[in-house]
């Protein structure tokens, strides 16, 4: 193999990124401010003293509405580039592939539904 500029190019490019990726940690270890009393290590709540304790346990139901909201905000995500691919296409197939996946979306937040899944419980209090 035989060296030559653009083998050159690439490795110069590659150390400058990672100069440039380096760069702002190695600044901020330098500039940081280093305080250490005080309110330092205590949870930042919008400027306000925290009130209780900082490391409060989330209800499992939040985690749960949490996945689901990824698992349908990432299914809506893909209606955007069957809108910009479709435009192009002529007859019905396209609005027929799109009622397809849009009825599978809808039969999902249907089982999902009737399965409880939406439904907060009320935490009971001992």
């Amino acid at each position: 193999m035989i060296f030559n500029s653009l083998h050159m190019a690439i490795i110069v490019f590659l150390v400058a990124a990672a100069i440039f990726a380096a760069s702002p940690l190695v600044i901020a270890l330098l500039i940081a401010p280093r305080a250490r009393g005080g309110d330092y290590k205590m949870p930042y709540e919008c400027g306000v003293k925290p009130y209780g304790p900082a490391w409060d346990h989330f209800a499992f139901n939040y985690h749960i509405y949490a996945l689901i909201f990824i698992a349908f905000d990432v299914d809506i995500l893909y209606l955007y580039p069957v809108g910009v691919s479709y435009r192009s296409m002529a007859g019905w197939l396209p609005l027929a592939e799109l009622t397809f996946f849009l009825f599978f979306v809808l039969l999902a937040i249907v089982y999902f539904k009737a399965k409880g899944v939406f439904t907060w419980p009320r935490r009971i209090q001992s």
